[in-house]
């Protein structure tokens, strides 16, 4: 790769420190600007980096140093930070979900492809040697054919540990736009692009209190729908059902289940990079399965390393494709009608077995 590539993040909040293990160690990248509303929380991060400096955003996205934009803001500004940063030629890589709306998202797309620049989005934890191993157990044919898949997540909501949850209860929120993009990039990257989709939806309260932090005891206003059921029909056949709820408390559920015409197979968390892919083939036992595919020991930035170097698993049309999906899931939980969709992402490359020295030093 060269020298490493020159990143500069934008947003410094609860989810950085883990890029910032990644990406410090990593011989592939050096982060050479940093900038966050909270000046100070920057600087402190900024001293712990060589060559770091810290910038206000205008100042880092035309920064000719920067010549990737790490955006790590809430959804809400995702799309003004990278199309900022689009329009002065940078690379982009962000947080889930790709903007706040398919719309702004779209936007994105387009004027990253206008200008000829690479976007990509988490989640990279799909290119982690769970995910991975278990496609390429598909792939192999240890299931058969694909016949369907379920993903379930269900939590009691994240105000009781997030210090300022206030986000995950505002539009680009909800646990489909927060914890959804985890299991539907995963359901993709098992089993293919959706061609069409059809949801549910509900919210249990009006009114969240927010349980830790200088916050404690402050209600947040609920304004998007909190426990979300759909179908998705993929372009092979298949069919998955997801479930995402805050309106729950705990499940003994599989993250994801894949069944197949000559067996099943037990996905980890996709959350995580790694976990045990369990598979019970036709007639037999469940075993696991070793490591066979994906970035080992991977951390949070692996997806931007992965498309700095050419590759872009985790690139615009995944996260495009997977945002659609939600946003039709919702629309169709509204109108009650099957929505199809206009966007589609072959499944990419799949991820060999990479040893976490190949990418990180550290």
């Amino acid at each position: 790769m060269g020298s490493p590539h020159a990143v500069g993040i934008v947003g410094l909040g609860v989810i950085s420190g883990q890029y910032l293990d990644t990406l410090v160690g990593s011989s592939a990248v050096r982060i050479t600007a940093v900038a966050d509303l909270d000046r100070s929380r920057a600087a402190s991060v900024a001293e712990r980096i060589d060559g770091c400096r810290v910038l206000t955003t205008d100042e880092l996205v035309a920064d000719d140093d920067v010549a990737t934009v790490l955006n790590l803001t809430i959804p809400a500004a995702h799309a003004e930070v990278a199309l900022a940063a689009i329009a002065h030629g940078k690379h982009v890589y962000g947080e889930k979900p790709l903007a706040a709306t398919f719309d702004d998202a779209r936007r994105m797309t387009d004027a990253a492809a206008a200008a000829g620049v690479r976007l990509g989005s988490a989640p990279d934890t799909v290119l982690g040697t769970g995910v991975q191993t278990a496609r390429a157990a598909i792939d192999r044919g240890l299931i058969g054919t694909p016949v369907s898949a379920a993903a379930t997540w269900i939590s009691g909501g994240h105000e009781s540990w997030h210090p300022h949850p206030d986000f995950y209860y505002r539009t680009g929120g909800g646990p489909l736009l927060d914890m959804g993009p985890y299991y539907i990039t995963s359901l993709v990257q098992l089993l293919g692009p959706v061609v069409a989709v059809s949801g549910a939806a509900s919210r249990s309260r009006s009114e969240r209190e927010i349980g830790s932090g200088p916050r404690a005891g402050e209600r947040v206003a609920v304004e998007v729908d909190t426990h979300l059921a759909g179908i998705l029909h993929h372009a092979s056949g298949a069919i998955s059902t997801v479930t995402m709820s805050f309106d729950g408390d705990a499940s003994t559920a599989h993250p994801i289940e894949v069944q197949g015409v000559d067996g099943a197979l037990v996905v980890p968390d996709p959350n995580t990079f790694a976990g045990d892919v369990l598979l019970h083939p036709r007639g037999g036992d469940w075993r696991r399965l070793g490591p066979s595919a994906g970035y080992v020991d991977a951390g949070r930035g692996v997806g931007l390393i992965d498309l700095v170097a050419g590759h872009g698993r985790a690139d615009g049309a995944m996260a495009l494709h997977a945002l659609e999906i939600m946003t039709l899931l919702q629309r169709s939980a509204e109108s009650g009608v099957r929505e199809p969709l206009t966007t589609t992402r072959d499944r990419p490359s799949l991820v060999p077995l990479t040893a976490a020295g190949a990418w990180r030093t550290a």
